[in-house]
């Protein structure tokens, strides 16, 4: 009895992290059609979550000596590159179509594991990535001669090959967790990454020539006035900071397969809730696309059934991990059961 309790709470917590991550663009979107740059948006959201989990930092700053290339990696890529991408995206194409380019991560880290570290993929990954690239023409709608701003596309495979990045960077780290070293904590990691997220945007987005006086205004959501204060409240504590903390919590206490076919759920959400809140309505085509997108992409994330090596810290990407022997894993690797940082 107490175990089915358990599992069902860590679903809730699976379902609302991937809620609250999907809500980001809805949020974000409307704050930079009120005149706010995309990278000041991004740096907002950023900055706001890593003074929230400072004191996460803080009581994991051993990581700092322990983990610095993980960390650099993951503030780097996966926070300040698929953020700024991913918003600079949504600014030129639709929320749902963004993300569910950036569901393209985990067959691009095949096609890295493939043709850079030439180890074999097996069937079933290759068939992931397949569904998922065939379903991608369809959201695009290529036969229309890509109905889409192109720049916009770019901008949105700009975000997973920079999660591409981090879980590439992450795998060659995997050893560290052999031999019963402890592997190092998922919020430290997110907390850290964060903060040098922060730093790396304040330079990049130089907050202090942005139109501060739109936060104080309201934004348009479909003909509906909010406050923008309240936008960027949503931005921060509920698709970053509560986001971040139930998926991990989730995934530690879920299986990997469950986690993957939950954080799936993420680009279901943000399609639907842009298309009531912001009305894109994506057409039949593009619906049926995109689920063969998110299929095609829980086929490669689940195509090894054990429980990844790597730190637990963002997806839809993959780390290929290694045995504990020293052996590779098979070849579609450890996929993580983590988040999109979007």
């Amino acid at each position: 009895m107490h175990a089915s309790q358990g599992r069902s709470a860590s679903l809730g917590l699976a379902l609302a992290s991937a809620f609250a991550f999907g809500g980001s663009g809805v949020a974000a979107k409307p704050l930079i059609e009120a005149g706010l740059d995309p990278l000041h948006v991004v740096w907002l959201r950023v900055a706001g979550a890593a003074l929230v989990m400072l004191p996460v930092a803080w009581r994991h700053r051993d990581l700092v000596r322990s983990r610095p290339v993980l960390l650099l990696g993951f503030g780097l890529l996966a926070v300040a590159g698929v953020q700024a991408f991913y918003f600079a995206a949504i600014s030129r194409i639709p929320v749902g179509v963004a993300l569910l380019v950036e569901y393209l991560a985990p067959a691009l880290v095949l096609g890295w594991v493939r043709f850079v570290q030439r180890r074999p993929v097996t069937r079933r990954a290759a068939a992931g990535v397949v569904l998922a690239v065939g379903g991608l023409t369809c959201v695009v709608e290529v036969w229309s001669g890509l109905s889409f701003d192109a720049v916009g596309l770019l901008l949105a495979l700009g975000a997973a090959c920079c999660q591409v990045g981090y879980f590439v960077l992450s795998d060659q780290g995997s050893a560290d967790g052999a031999d019963g070293v402890e592997p190092p904590n998922p919020v430290g990691v997110i907390a850290y990454g964060l903060l040098i997220g922060a730093v790396v945007l304040t330079a990049v987005a130089r907050p202090w020539g942005m139109e501060w006086s739109v936060l104080g205004g309201s934004a348009g959501m479909d003909g509906t006035d909010v406050p923008a204060w309240l936008l960027l409240v949503w931005i921060v504590l509920l698709a970053t900071v509560i986001a971040y903390v139930t998926g991990v919590i989730s995934v530690r206490l879920l299986s990997p397969a469950v986690a993957g076919v939950v954080a799936c759920l993420e680009a279901v959400i943000a399609t639907v809730l842009a298309w009531v809140m912001l009305g894109e309505h994506l057409s039949a085509p593009q619906l049926i696309g995109g689920a063969m997108v998110l299929t095609g992409a829980f086929i490669a994330q689940s195509s090894t059934p054990r429980t990844p090596s790597g730190p637990v810290a963002s997806g839809p990407g993959a780390g290929v991990a290694e045995e504990p022997d020293g052996g590779a894993a098979d070849a579609e690797g450890e996929l993580s059961a983590g988040r999109a940082t979007t």
